[in-house]
């Protein structure tokens, strides 16, 4: 159910945007809603290209950077790796290990209260403020990976 709602929110978003909704375009938001380890373009496309056997890594890489400008899906920034895309919109924060380079979506409700300094409001307009820590993740730990 959850997913209808979110789906439904995407068409919504693509026609306030006057973006096109292709089969490809609902397919590759719809890959990345039930992802939950913050893929790749390269993931995605591997996703897709199961269902469409002629989309190209282009077309995915350009639709899911299109996803990030409408507001539908983020580029989970400060891993120093490929573009990893998230489409859980709500306020939450990221843990990535450095070792298995999974990304964590973390949800502290006293973290989304941390103030935004004034002289970076009185300087820039703020879209988002991000959480991002970086670590060994209890998988990595437990198989002394550290």
């Amino acid at each position: 159910m959850e997913i209808e709602k979110k789906m439904d929110a995407f068409l919504r978003i693509c026609k306030q945007n006057g973006l096109k909704i292709t089969p490809q375009r609902t397919a590759i938001y719809k890959i990345l809603l039930e992802s939950d380890e913050h893929p790749c373009v390269k993931i995605v496309f591997r996703k897709a290209k199961h269902i469409f056997p002629n989309i190209s890594m282009d077309t995915v890489n350009q639709t899911l950077l299109t996803f990030n400008q409408i507001g539908v899906a983020f580029i989970v920034e400060g891993t120093g790796d490929v573009r990893r895309f998230d489409a859980n919109m709500k306020n939450h924060q990221h843990f990535r290990c450095l070792k298995c380079n999974r990304i964590i979506d973390l949800q502290r409700k006293f973290l989304e209260s941390i103030c935004t300094p004034k002289d970076i409001i009185d300087k820039f307009k703020v879209l988002r403020k991000t959480i991002y820590f970086e670590g060994i993740c209890d998988s990595c730990t437990q198989r002394n990976y550290v």
